[in-house]
């Protein structure tokens, strides 16, 4: 066993179940489900991190009754079709030998529970708004809530005949567990609402129906946020008391700790924390809980590293570290980390973009740094080719890397050249910007599997159809990026105009009053006047989209918006630069075609997107190379598709 994490690679036992480490993936949506029940791409995803090392995985969140169910790709476990997935999932675990548990939630009035692009009947403990998605929920009859108690026994059952080794309810992020327990959002007058004994009854009752289906062998346990940090949401000392009362009960055999809340934009950012957040900032309030209630407790929260983890364990603040996003970037973290091979592990980033970003855009769950995840049983891993070429690759950013990383791992001799004294490509300077230096973990973590396959990098060197000649490659990837777009803006020349690269880069002379003309509606914008901001500068946001960070991940988004907020950034929406004139800038409405002026504005700062570098295509033509263009060479879109082009060219060459 690697010196250093003795804890991280101990054994948990918890009443009849030993899990062979620390490491947890905890229950997060996938959208990987098909008609409800788990497919064989679900199956695969689980199976990854089973046979990458994970000690325990909890599968994402179930419906338990159908006032849960909407359209969208949730695992339904209202009926007996779900029992022959999770059996398929807990063989593909069980076989790695890792450990499975099975969760059960309801979103209450935290949805728009949509179906048929019609919004649905919301049900709560009581008719409290939600801030999140504006749904004016219905309050619960008590019939009803008869129903909810017997669906989850129900539930509990099918994941029992399923082989599952354990169950957790879902308490946590404001869902309908939490609102019962809140006297903020359950302000009924019967017997599941008042007292504290009363509005603990719904999950009591609930937590019995999963123990009588779960007999003595099996865990049983909750989710929920050590606080919400949201302003109608349960605070610390309330959510202690519930914990205490259910360990004191017996009712639990272990807390799953979190913080924050899905239920209105505050709470959010904690629910997938992004790389400015602390690491491991959660611990603490989990140690809480451990040492109130003395239970097994598990705790999530930006544990990117096994370091970090082990840290926790040896602080005595959990028992089990949720490390998902990390499994989700890397799924060989355990065995790597078990090995004491750390430089082999893809770190996670924190970005956010392709697993929590993917699943509020409605698509299946993957890794910005890892296409294959998600992706398992479609693509599956890269085969070894049985016939080595040479591979010139042009351009040395994500898609550059990435390509050259899968063709060399395939067996080919790859040749890496730059231009630049370095390689990394707009990764460089988006970890420039504040809170974004953990991106730049993209390029380490790239970087280090080209040192570990010897690839032969050649830096400050351009590529053209002359060396192309010279190395004489079988073939040749173009990953030439993009260039700062700069559209026509009248008057130019009077005025003071830059880019948003020389401003990250620091390279750009700005004078005290800054306008943002940010035509992209992503980091770009909002990175750029934050760190305008920051620098005493009084920022102008200009956004062509109706706020800003439009294209961003939503709780990114909202995080940021609050940042800026603070920091006195003034947002225009909807604007579109169009000239200057000495020190004002003039826009145009991008709906109405109003004109928008802003006088006393010294810099006009453009972040109106990329154009391609593509001029390597057309030296090649007529020649016998069929070149492959990846990335923003390409067209110009985000490292996510960079990185995924680049990979699917180094398994197709």
């Amino acid at each position: 066993m690697t010196s250093g994490l003795e804890l991280l690679f101990s054994p948990l036992k918890i009443r009849d179940v030993e899990i062979r480490n620390r490491i947890l993936s905890t229950g997060h949506q996938t959208y990987l489900a098909k008609d409800g029940v788990p497919a064989a791409n679900l199956v695969a995803y689980h199976e990854a991190r089973a046979r990458g090392g994970a000690g325990l995985i909890i599968v994402e969140a179930a419906r338990f009754h159908p006032s849960a169910v909407s359209d969208a790709p949730d695992l339904n476990a209202c009926d007996d079709r779900c029992i022959p997935g999770y059996a398929a999932i807990a063989e593909a675990v069980h076989k790695h030998g890792a450990r499975i548990f099975g969760q059960l939630s309801h979103p209450g009035r935290v949805t728009r529970r949509i179906s048929g692009g019609l919004r649905g009947v919301t049900y709560a403990p009581s008719v409290i708004p939600d801030n999140r998605f504006h749904t004016m929920p219905r309050e619960l009859p008590l019939d009803m809530i008869a129903e909810l108690i017997e669906g989850v026994g129900a539930s509990a059952r099918r994941f029992v005949a399923a082989g599952l080794d354990g169950i957790e309810l879902v308490a946590s992020h404001g869902l309908l567990f939490s609102q019962f327990l809140s006297e903020k959002t359950n302000v009924r007058t019967d017997q599941y609402g008042g007292s504290f004994e009363n509005r603990l009854r719904f999950l009591a009752e609930c937590l019995a129906q999963v123990r009588r289906y779960a007999g003595d062998g099996l865990v049983v346990g909750i989710r929920i946020s050590a606080e919400e940090v949201e302003q109608d949401g349960l605070e610390a000392d309330e959510v202690l008391a519930v914990c205490c009362e259910l360990a004191a009960r017996g009712a639990i055999d272990y807390v799953n700790t979190t913080i924050g809340s899905m239920a209105g934009p505050g709470g959010s950012i904690h629910v997938v924390p992004p790389m400015d957040v602390a690491a491991g900032y959660v611990a603490p309030k989990a140690g809480r809980l451990r040492s109130a209630t003395e239970l097994p407790t598990f705790v999530a929260g930006r544990i990117n590293q096994p370091q970090i983890a082990e840290q926790i364990l040896r602080d005595g603040l959990a028992d089990m570290c949720g490390m998902t996003r990390a499994l989700i970037t890397d799924p060989e973290l355990g065995n790597k980390a078990a090995a004491g091979t750390f430089d082999d592990i893809r770190a996670c980033i924190g970005c956010n973009q392709a697993c929590i970003g993917h699943f509020h855009a409605g698509y299946s769950i993957s890794c910005i740094q890892s296409p294959l995840t998600g992706r398992e049983a479609s693509l599956g891993a890269a085969a070894r080719t049985e016939s080595a070429k040479t591979i010139l690759v042009a351009g040395g950013g994500p898609a550059g890397m990435k390509a050259a990383v899968t063709a060399a791992e395939r067996g080919h001799r790859v040749v890496l050249c730059e231009r630049g004294k370095r390689l990394g490509g707009q990764a460089l300077l988006a970890q420039l910007l504040p809170g974004r230096a953990e991106f730049g973990g993209l390029i380490t973590n790239l970087e280090a599997e080209i040192a570990k396959l010897r690839i032969d990098v050649r830096l400050n060197t351009s590529v053209d159809r002359t060396l192309i000649e010279r190395v004489a490659p079988d073939e040749v990837i173009i990953a030439t990026g993009a260039k700062p777009y700069e559209p026509m803006v009248e008057g130019r020349e009077e005025g003071h105009v830059v880019d948003a690269w020389s401003v990250i880069s620091g390279g750009a002379n700005l004078g005290s009053t800054v306008l943002i003309a940010d035509w992209r509606c992503d980091w770009v914008g909002m990175g750029v006047a934050e760190k305008l901001a920051l620098a005493g500068h009084k920022v102008h946001l200009a956004v062509n989209g109706p706020h800003a960070g439009f294209n961003l991940q939503i709780y990114l988004r909202d995080y940021w918006a609050a940042k800026l907020d603070k920091l006195g950034v003034s947002v225009i929406p909807n604007a579109r630069i169009y000239g200057v004139d000495g020190n004002t800038a003039y826009l145009v409405h991008a709906i109405s075609g109003d004109a928008l002026v802003k006088e006393e504005v010294d810099t006009v700062v453009l972040a109106t997107g990329h154009k391609p570098e593509n001029h390597l295509e057309a030296e090649l033509a007529g020649t016998n190379y069929r070149p492959r263009l990846v990335g923003d060479c390409l067209s110009p879109r985000t490292a996510e598709e960079a990185i995924y082009e680049g990979y699917l060219v180094g398994r197709e060459v």
